[in-house]
């Protein structure tokens, strides 16, 4: 689980509702100071939401993107159903092509975080026309390591029977004290907003996605894979096979692990920047 920094966002973002073709999302839209050089849509990973994106929001505006981090159906602030099958990869992915289409109706910077960065490639592999370029953040070629998936099976039998509130009780128990002492109420918060059954609907998409690679290669997008000097849920050396595979641009972020985005931000948006500079 990411840990954003705050939930408060800084002066150069507000949050509001994104008005597309398929319903409103809750999002994180975060102004520069004068001329917008591009948009730039963020995707969120499991379990997590738009605050986890909360420390680029000031450095990647002050470089002139127009970002944005959305809540995806069924995370946090933005409603869901309890029908697991209204967050199938493909519906999600028609979400993303919703929001980018509501942003502008001009080509995006588009980012995905973990699952976020294979909901992004499913929508890419979709329509890449509204894209500039994809950014796959810690997000991996295929399903995750074997000790992740057992995670995600024992959350999700768990999300079955408990409610949302005695699963978080369970998941804090087995925190490092470090951890249970900082966040907490407001991690809590946004944990028991979350849909079950886009969890588990989601949970089943990391453990079975297959190596779409090969697809993405073919396809018109730069790509930009990025994530930190370790990685628990896909291994960095598969990462950069699979920037080699994609003829990607390829950054790892010293001091990072699979959330750069909130261990090293000041970091990682200096690279998102440069990338979308280059192009």
């Amino acid at each position: 689980m990411s840990r954003p920094h705050s939930f408060t966002p800084p002066p150069c973002a507000h949050t509001r509702q994104l008005r597309t073709s398929r319903g409103d999302f809750a999002v994180l839209d975060a102004s520069p100071p004068g001329a917008v050089r591009a948009t730039a849509l963020l995707l969120p990973g499991y379990t997590g939401s738009k605050e986890d994106f909360m420390a680029l929001l000031e450095p990647l505006s002050a470089a002139g993107y127009r970002t944005v981090a959305v809540d995806g159906r069924g995370q946090y602030e933005t409603e869901g159903t309890d029908r697991q099958e209204t967050y199938a990869q493909g519906e999600l992915a028609l979400d993303v092509l919703a929001q980018a289409a509501a942003l502008d109706g001009g080509t995006v910077h588009l980012l995905g975080h973990s699952l976020g960065g294979q909901i992004a490639r499913a929508a890419v592999l979709l329509d890449a026309a509204p894209f500039r370029s994809l950014t796959l953040m810690s997000s991996g070629p295929a399903e995750v390591v074997e000790a992740q998936q057992l995670k995600v099976k024992v959350l999700s039998d768990a999300l079955a029977t408990l409610s949302m509130a005695s699963v978080w009780e369970a998941m804090r128990a087995l925190d490092p004290p470090e951890e249970t002492a900082t966040d907490g109420e407001a991690l809590r918060r946004r944990w028991l907003r979350h849909q079950p059954a886009q969890l588990i609907a989601t949970g089943r998409q990391l453990v079975t996605e297959p190596d779409r690679v090969a697809e993405l290669a073919a396809g018109p997008l730069p790509v930009h894979v990025l994530s930190g000097e370790r990685d628990d849920t896909w291994p960095v050396p598969l990462l950069d096979e699979m920037a080699r595979r994609l003829g990607a641009h390829r950054t790892r972020i010293a001091g990072a692990e699979h959330s750069p985005n909130t261990d090293r931000p000041k970091e990682t948006a200096a690279a998102l920047a440069a990338f979308w500079d280059s192009l």
